[in-house]
């Protein structure tokens, strides 16, 4: 029994540091699905609703609203308890009209966001990478796994702006200097500005992007950290109102 509740389950001692429960209240945790976020950058939808919006007291309540279908990710109502969400989805209660968007703090602590019912339809999608399938269609692999069939031309790094749940892009940011960014990874994490300079290696070396924020502190940080938000703008309401 024990070696089938580890398959399971996971120690709470060994769950991410940055996930919002107690390490030694119980041992154990739920453990994600895999799907459309690693481990370390997600949470389960039940630690969602019971420890972060805390509208169930435990988990077996926890269980249930998520059963019923009463929590929506990216307009689709979505019943597995351990489904990952992870960074931009959006995160609807229909039964309260209350919305968020999954964003990061300056720790990279996953945050429910509060946003409008009118910014709930959309979602902004990072560009991992692309492959060329055989009838000429460009296919994206984004940063939340989905996989996109488009004509037009991207590049990795860019940013769509894709509709929730019909994933019908909108508008595209570039990934290039003078657009504003956001950092998902390393020791600038949540740190926000414009991007000044990339520096795109042909050898073994990481490419690099230097960010000045709006204080006008400059800093590195790595290409692949970094999350264009918008032009003049963030296309996304932000935490604090930036």
């Amino acid at each position: 029994m024990a070696k089938m509740g580890s398959r399971k389950h996971l120690k709470r001692y060994k769950a991410p540091e940055k996930w919002p429960i107690h390490p030694k209240e119980y041992k154990w945790t739920v453990k994600t699905s895999p799907g459309s976020h690693a481990l370390e950058k997600s949470l389960p939808l039940l630690i969602v609703v019971r420890d972060i919006l805390k509208v169930a007291d435990n988990a077996r309540e926890a269980k249930i609203i998520i059963n019923r279908g009463d929590i929506l990710v990216d307009g689709r109502p979505i019943k597995d308890y351990k489904f990952p969400v992870g960074f931009m989805d959006v995160i609807e209660t229909p039964k309260s009209e209350k919305y968020y968007r999954v964003l990061s703090d300056e720790k990279g602590r996953l945050l429910l966001h509060p946003i409008t019912k009118r910014n709930k339809g959309f979602k902004l999608c990072r560009v991992v990478d692309k492959t060329t399938l055989k009838n000429g269609k460009i296919q994206l692999n984004l940063h939340d796994g989905r996989n996109v069939l488009t004509e037009d031309q991207y590049k990795t790094a860019d940013v769509v702006k894709m509709r929730v749940p019909s994933q019908e892009i909108k508008d595209h940011i570039k990934f290039e200097a003078g657009t504003l960014g956001m950092v998902t990874g390393g020791k600038h994490i949540g740190e926000r500005g414009t991007i000044k300079d990339i520096t795109i290696t042909k050898s073994s070396m990481p490419n690099t992007v230097v960010i000045e924020s709006k204080s006008g502190k400059t800093f590195q940080t790595l290409k692949d950290y970094v999350f264009v938000l918008g032009e003049e703008k963030p296309l996304i309401t932000l935490p604090g109102g930036k």
